[in-house]
Protein backbone atom coordinates (compact mmCIF):
# COMPACT_ATOMS: atom_id res chain seq x y z
CA UNK A 1 0.00 0.00 0.00
CA UNK A 2 1.35 3.36 -0.79
CA UNK A 3 0.45 5.91 1.71
CA UNK A 4 0.99 9.83 1.65
CA UNK A 5 0.32 12.51 3.96
CA UNK A 6 0.79 16.50 3.87
CA UNK A 7 -0.41 19.25 5.03
CA UNK A 8 -2.60 22.29 3.32
CA UNK A 9 -2.16 24.85 5.24
CA UNK A 10 -5.50 27.78 5.63
CA UNK A 11 -5.99 30.31 2.80
CA UNK A 12 -8.02 33.70 4.02
CA UNK A 13 -11.51 32.50 2.36
CA UNK A 14 -12.20 35.39 0.04
CA UNK A 15 -15.37 37.55 0.60
CA UNK A 16 -16.64 36.57 -2.92
CA UNK A 17 -17.50 33.45 -2.20
CA UNK A 18 -19.48 34.39 0.67
CA UNK A 19 -21.25 37.44 -0.67
CA UNK A 20 -24.06 38.01 1.65
CA UNK A 21 -22.00 37.27 4.68
CA UNK A 22 -19.44 39.60 6.64
CA UNK A 23 -15.47 39.03 5.79
CA UNK A 24 -13.39 37.16 8.36
CA UNK A 25 -10.29 39.00 9.15
CA UNK A 26 -7.25 37.36 8.34
CA UNK A 27 -5.37 35.91 10.74
CA UNK A 28 -1.52 36.84 11.35
CA UNK A 29 1.20 34.03 10.37
CA UNK A 30 2.09 30.80 12.13
CA UNK A 31 4.63 29.18 12.40
CA UNK A 32 6.19 26.94 9.09
CA UNK A 33 4.65 23.49 8.75
CA UNK A 34 7.17 21.06 7.45
CA UNK A 35 7.11 19.89 4.33
CA UNK A 36 5.75 16.21 3.77
CA UNK A 37 6.38 13.42 1.35
CA UNK A 38 3.65 13.34 -1.64
CA UNK A 39 1.96 16.54 -1.10
CA UNK A 40 3.83 19.73 -0.75
CA UNK A 41 2.31 22.58 1.07
CA UNK A 42 -0.07 25.50 -0.67
CA UNK A 43 1.62 28.08 1.13
CA UNK A 44 4.17 29.35 4.07
CA UNK A 45 3.47 30.57 7.29
CA UNK A 46 5.87 32.48 9.60
CA UNK A 47 6.13 33.03 13.37
CA UNK A 48 3.57 34.63 15.18
CA UNK A 49 4.05 37.17 18.59
CA UNK A 50 2.14 36.18 21.29
CA UNK A 51 0.27 37.65 22.92
CA UNK A 52 0.74 39.45 26.29
CA UNK A 53 1.07 36.94 29.00
CA UNK A 54 0.39 33.67 26.61
CA UNK A 55 2.81 31.53 24.75
CA UNK A 56 2.84 32.15 21.14
CA UNK A 57 2.04 28.35 20.17
CA UNK A 58 -1.27 28.54 22.56
CA UNK A 59 -2.29 31.91 21.32
CA UNK A 60 -2.03 30.83 17.59
CA UNK A 61 -4.03 27.45 18.63
CA UNK A 62 -6.83 29.64 20.28
CA UNK A 63 -6.62 31.89 16.87
CA UNK A 64 -6.72 29.74 14.50
CA UNK A 65 -9.54 27.88 16.11
CA UNK A 66 -11.62 30.79 16.35
CA UNK A 67 -11.43 31.90 12.98
CA UNK A 68 -12.31 28.31 12.35
CA UNK A 69 -15.21 28.06 14.32
CA UNK A 70 -16.29 31.56 12.52
CA UNK A 71 -15.96 30.28 9.27
CA UNK A 72 -17.96 27.30 10.18
CA UNK A 73 -20.85 29.22 11.62
CA UNK A 74 -20.72 31.37 8.21
CA UNK A 75 -20.79 29.12 6.01
CA UNK A 76 -23.65 26.83 8.24
CA UNK A 77 -25.11 29.79 7.53
CA UNK A 78 -24.72 30.64 3.82
CA UNK A 79 -25.24 26.85 3.30
CA UNK A 80 -29.12 26.98 5.02
CA UNK A 81 -29.90 29.76 2.54
CA UNK A 82 -28.88 27.32 -0.34
CA UNK A 83 -29.95 23.93 0.81
CA UNK A 84 -33.68 24.84 -0.76
CA UNK A 85 -31.80 24.57 -3.87
CA UNK A 86 -30.53 21.79 -3.41
CA UNK A 87 -32.86 19.37 -2.49
CA UNK A 88 -34.64 18.48 -5.47
CA UNK A 89 -32.23 16.02 -8.08
CA UNK A 90 -30.82 18.11 -10.71
CA UNK A 91 -31.43 17.87 -14.28
CA UNK A 92 -29.60 15.37 -16.48
CA UNK A 93 -27.78 16.71 -19.78
CA UNK A 94 -29.82 14.51 -22.57
CA UNK A 95 -27.53 14.85 -25.72
CA UNK A 96 -28.88 15.25 -29.09
CA UNK A 97 -29.16 12.48 -31.18
CA UNK A 98 -25.86 12.41 -33.78
CA UNK A 99 -26.15 13.35 -37.26
CA UNK A 100 -27.77 10.73 -39.49
CA UNK A 101 -29.37 9.27 -36.13
CA UNK A 102 -32.97 8.51 -36.44
CA UNK A 103 -35.38 10.78 -33.78
CA UNK A 104 -38.65 8.53 -33.96
CA UNK A 105 -39.11 6.63 -30.75
CA UNK A 106 -40.42 3.40 -32.36
CA UNK A 107 -37.80 3.21 -34.23
CA UNK A 108 -36.32 0.15 -31.69
CA UNK A 109 -33.35 -0.63 -34.26
CA UNK A 110 -31.91 3.00 -34.45
CA UNK A 111 -28.91 3.33 -32.35
CA UNK A 112 -28.75 5.62 -29.14
CA UNK A 113 -27.20 9.01 -29.69
CA UNK A 114 -24.21 9.62 -27.03
CA UNK A 115 -21.43 12.19 -26.36
CA UNK A 116 -18.16 11.65 -27.22
CA UNK A 117 -16.13 10.72 -24.75
CA UNK A 118 -14.16 13.26 -22.90
CA UNK A 119 -10.85 14.19 -21.99
CA UNK A 120 -11.43 13.41 -18.27
CA UNK A 121 -14.01 11.36 -16.93
CA UNK A 122 -17.18 12.78 -15.53
CA UNK A 123 -17.01 13.78 -11.94
CA UNK A 124 -19.75 13.00 -9.75
CA UNK A 125 -20.14 14.76 -6.15
CA UNK A 126 -21.73 12.81 -3.14
CA UNK A 127 -23.60 14.69 -0.35
CA UNK A 128 -23.04 13.96 3.69
CA UNK A 129 -25.72 13.12 5.81
CA UNK A 130 -28.64 15.16 6.23
CA UNK A 131 -27.81 16.88 3.47
CA UNK A 132 -27.88 17.49 -0.50
CA UNK A 133 -26.09 18.61 -3.23
CA UNK A 134 -26.01 22.80 -2.81
CA UNK A 135 -23.37 21.85 -1.05
CA UNK A 136 -21.16 21.60 -3.93
CA UNK A 137 -22.31 24.28 -5.50
CA UNK A 138 -18.56 26.35 -5.25
CA UNK A 139 -16.66 22.94 -5.93
CA UNK A 140 -18.60 22.54 -8.87
CA UNK A 141 -18.13 25.96 -10.32
CA UNK A 142 -14.00 25.90 -9.47
CA UNK A 143 -14.11 22.02 -11.16
CA UNK A 144 -16.03 23.82 -14.34
CA UNK A 145 -13.70 26.76 -14.52
CA UNK A 146 -10.83 24.37 -14.89
CA UNK A 147 -12.19 22.43 -17.77
CA UNK A 148 -14.39 19.58 -16.16
CA UNK A 149 -17.58 20.33 -17.85
CA UNK A 150 -19.07 16.60 -16.77
CA UNK A 151 -19.43 17.69 -13.20
CA UNK A 152 -23.17 15.67 -11.96
CA UNK A 153 -24.44 15.53 -7.99
CA UNK A 154 -26.52 12.51 -7.00
CA UNK A 155 -29.25 13.41 -4.04
CA UNK A 156 -30.22 10.14 -1.63
CA UNK A 157 -32.85 10.76 0.73
CA UNK A 158 -32.25 12.43 4.28
CA UNK A 159 -34.00 9.07 5.41
CA UNK A 160 -32.41 6.50 4.23
CA UNK A 161 -30.88 4.24 6.73
CA UNK A 162 -28.30 1.60 5.11
CA UNK A 163 -25.28 2.59 3.67
CA UNK A 164 -25.13 -0.66 0.99
CA UNK A 165 -28.45 0.50 0.06
CA UNK A 166 -27.19 4.38 -0.81
CA UNK A 167 -24.23 2.62 -2.34
CA UNK A 168 -26.34 0.26 -4.82
CA UNK A 169 -28.07 4.04 -5.90
CA UNK A 170 -25.10 5.47 -6.62
CA UNK A 171 -23.98 2.16 -8.63
CA UNK A 172 -27.59 3.01 -10.91
CA UNK A 173 -26.62 6.56 -10.88
CA UNK A 174 -22.79 5.75 -12.30
CA UNK A 175 -23.91 3.36 -14.96
CA UNK A 176 -26.25 5.96 -16.22
CA UNK A 177 -23.70 8.64 -16.29
CA UNK A 178 -21.23 6.10 -18.12
CA UNK A 179 -23.94 5.28 -20.91
CA UNK A 180 -25.00 8.84 -21.51
CA UNK A 181 -21.52 10.13 -21.66
CA UNK A 182 -20.09 7.11 -23.75
CA UNK A 183 -17.02 7.53 -20.63
CA UNK A 184 -15.59 3.83 -19.25
CA UNK A 185 -15.05 5.28 -15.90
CA UNK A 186 -16.11 8.49 -13.37
CA UNK A 187 -14.65 10.16 -10.65
CA UNK A 188 -16.20 10.83 -7.80
CA UNK A 189 -15.84 13.21 -4.53
CA UNK A 190 -17.61 12.23 -1.66
CA UNK A 191 -18.40 14.54 1.57
CA UNK A 192 -18.52 12.91 4.88
CA UNK A 193 -21.12 9.91 4.70
CA UNK A 194 -20.97 10.46 0.97
CA UNK A 195 -17.76 9.30 1.25
CA UNK A 196 -18.14 6.31 2.97
CA UNK A 197 -21.26 4.96 0.65
CA UNK A 198 -18.55 6.19 -2.05
CA UNK A 199 -16.25 3.20 -1.00
CA UNK A 200 -18.43 0.86 -0.15
CA UNK A 201 -19.82 0.88 -3.89
CA UNK A 202 -15.96 0.31 -4.78
CA UNK A 203 -14.90 -1.76 -2.60
CA UNK A 204 -18.14 -4.54 -1.94
CA UNK A 205 -20.07 -3.71 -5.08
CA UNK A 206 -17.32 -4.17 -7.88
CA UNK A 207 -17.39 -0.24 -8.41
CA UNK A 208 -13.84 0.06 -9.07
CA UNK A 209 -14.40 -1.44 -12.57
CA UNK A 210 -16.42 2.82 -13.17
CA UNK A 211 -14.46 4.53 -10.62
CA UNK A 212 -11.16 5.57 -11.65
CA UNK A 213 -10.10 8.29 -8.41
CA UNK A 214 -12.78 8.74 -5.34
CA UNK A 215 -11.48 11.42 -3.31
CA UNK A 216 -13.06 11.68 0.36
CA UNK A 217 -13.58 14.68 2.65
CA UNK A 218 -13.95 14.47 6.06
CA UNK A 219 -14.96 10.75 5.88
CA UNK A 220 -15.01 8.26 9.19
CA UNK A 221 -13.35 5.62 7.38
CA UNK A 222 -12.92 4.22 10.84
CA UNK A 223 -16.10 5.37 12.57
CA UNK A 224 -16.15 8.64 14.50
CA UNK A 225 -17.82 8.22 18.08
CA UNK A 226 -19.25 11.85 18.02
CA UNK A 227 -22.51 13.06 18.92
CA UNK A 228 -23.48 9.77 20.83
CA UNK A 229 -27.38 10.31 21.69
CA UNK A 230 -27.48 10.70 17.26
CA UNK A 231 -27.27 6.52 17.78
CA UNK A 232 -30.87 6.46 16.97
CA UNK A 233 -30.96 6.91 13.40
CA UNK A 234 -29.59 3.26 11.74
CA UNK A 235 -27.02 5.55 9.30
CA UNK A 236 -25.52 7.22 11.99
CA UNK A 237 -24.78 3.47 13.97
CA UNK A 238 -23.16 2.12 10.85
CA UNK A 239 -21.20 5.22 10.92
CA UNK A 240 -19.60 4.14 14.20
CA UNK A 241 -16.47 2.11 15.08
CA UNK A 242 -16.44 -1.61 14.95
CA UNK A 243 -19.89 -1.30 12.75
CA UNK A 244 -20.60 -4.24 10.44
CA UNK A 245 -20.16 -2.16 7.33
CA UNK A 246 -16.86 -0.69 8.67
CA UNK A 247 -15.79 -4.05 8.92
CA UNK A 248 -16.74 -5.09 5.70
CA UNK A 249 -14.89 -2.14 4.35
CA UNK A 250 -11.75 -3.57 6.42
CA UNK A 251 -12.14 -7.08 4.59
CA UNK A 252 -9.46 -7.51 1.93
CA UNK A 253 -9.66 -5.97 -1.67
CA UNK A 254 -7.13 -7.32 -3.49
CA UNK A 255 -6.47 -5.97 -6.96
CA UNK A 256 -8.69 -2.43 -6.61
CA UNK A 257 -8.14 0.00 -9.37
CA UNK A 258 -9.70 2.66 -7.57
CA UNK A 259 -6.96 5.73 -6.46
CA UNK A 260 -7.96 7.05 -3.03
CA UNK A 261 -7.15 10.25 -1.61
CA UNK A 262 -8.45 10.91 1.73
CA UNK A 263 -8.79 14.56 3.10
CA UNK A 264 -8.55 15.34 6.88
CA UNK A 265 -8.93 18.04 8.60
CA UNK A 266 -6.88 18.89 12.17
CA UNK A 267 -9.94 20.67 13.08
CA UNK A 268 -12.75 18.77 11.87
CA UNK A 269 -15.04 18.06 15.29
CA UNK A 270 -17.06 15.51 13.46
CA UNK A 271 -14.78 12.94 13.06
CA UNK A 272 -13.89 11.85 16.79
CA UNK A 273 -11.07 10.74 16.45
CA UNK A 274 -9.39 13.23 13.76
CA UNK A 275 -7.19 10.52 12.46
CA UNK A 276 -10.61 8.18 11.70
CA UNK A 277 -10.87 10.68 8.37
CA UNK A 278 -7.52 8.92 6.92
CA UNK A 279 -7.75 5.86 5.04
CA UNK A 280 -5.64 2.98 6.22
CA UNK A 281 -6.15 -0.21 3.85
CA UNK A 282 -3.52 -2.72 2.77
CA UNK A 283 -4.98 -3.70 -0.39
CA UNK A 284 -5.77 -0.14 -1.40
CA UNK A 285 -3.78 2.45 -2.93
CA UNK A 286 -3.63 5.85 -0.90
CA UNK A 287 -3.00 9.44 0.08
CA UNK A 288 -4.17 11.21 2.92
CA UNK A 289 -3.69 15.02 2.32
CA UNK A 290 -3.87 16.53 6.40
CA UNK A 291 -5.86 19.77 6.15
CA UNK A 292 -5.07 22.66 8.17
CA UNK A 293 -7.07 25.50 10.01
CA UNK A 294 -10.96 24.45 9.29
CA UNK A 295 -13.65 22.77 9.94
CA UNK A 296 -15.91 19.85 8.79
CA UNK A 297 -18.29 21.97 6.58
CA UNK A 298 -15.67 23.87 4.86
CA UNK A 299 -13.65 21.19 3.64
CA UNK A 300 -16.07 21.16 0.06
CA UNK A 301 -16.47 24.96 0.23
CA UNK A 302 -12.61 25.98 0.66
CA UNK A 303 -11.07 27.36 -2.30
CA UNK A 304 -7.54 25.67 -1.02
CA UNK A 305 -9.16 22.28 -0.46
CA UNK A 306 -11.04 22.62 -4.04
CA UNK A 307 -7.31 23.32 -5.84
CA UNK A 308 -6.03 20.31 -3.87
CA UNK A 309 -9.20 18.19 -5.15
CA UNK A 310 -8.76 19.52 -8.71
CA UNK A 311 -4.98 18.10 -8.48
CA UNK A 312 -6.00 14.56 -7.45
CA UNK A 313 -8.42 14.13 -9.77
CA UNK A 314 -5.86 15.40 -12.31
CA UNK A 315 -3.20 12.82 -10.86
CA UNK A 316 -3.03 9.96 -13.55
CA UNK A 317 -4.21 6.75 -11.34
CA UNK A 318 -3.83 2.48 -11.52
CA UNK A 319 -4.00 1.11 -14.47
CA UNK A 320 -6.92 -1.20 -15.03
CA UNK A 321 -4.66 -4.20 -14.54
CA UNK A 322 -1.98 -2.85 -11.91
CA UNK A 323 -2.04 -4.57 -8.24
CA UNK A 324 -2.83 -2.25 -5.48
CA UNK A 325 -0.10 -0.72 -3.79
CA UNK A 326 2.08 -0.66 -7.34
CA UNK A 327 1.12 3.38 -7.56
CA UNK A 328 3.90 5.65 -6.48
CA UNK A 329 2.81 8.30 -8.53
CA UNK A 330 2.72 11.68 -6.45
CA UNK A 331 0.58 14.44 -5.98
CA UNK A 332 1.49 18.11 -5.18
CA UNK A 333 -0.60 21.30 -3.92
CA UNK A 334 0.55 24.32 -4.89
Amino acid sequence: MKVTTAALPLLPLCQRFLPALPAIPALPPLPALPALPGLSALTGFSGLSGLAGLPARVTGLSMTLLKATALEAAILAGHLLLYPSGIVQERRCVPAPARGVSRDPESSSAPTAKLPAPASPPVVLLHGFIDNRSVFLLLRRSLAQHGRQQVESLNYSPLTCDIRCAAELLGRHIEEICERTGSDRVDVVGHSLGGLIARYYVQRLGGDLRVRTLVTLGTPHAGTRVVPLANAHPIVRQMRPGSAVLEELARPAPGCRTQFVSFWSDLDRVMDPLETACLDHPDLTVQNVRVSGIGHLALPVHPAVATGIRQALDTPGPGAGAAAGDHSGGLTVA
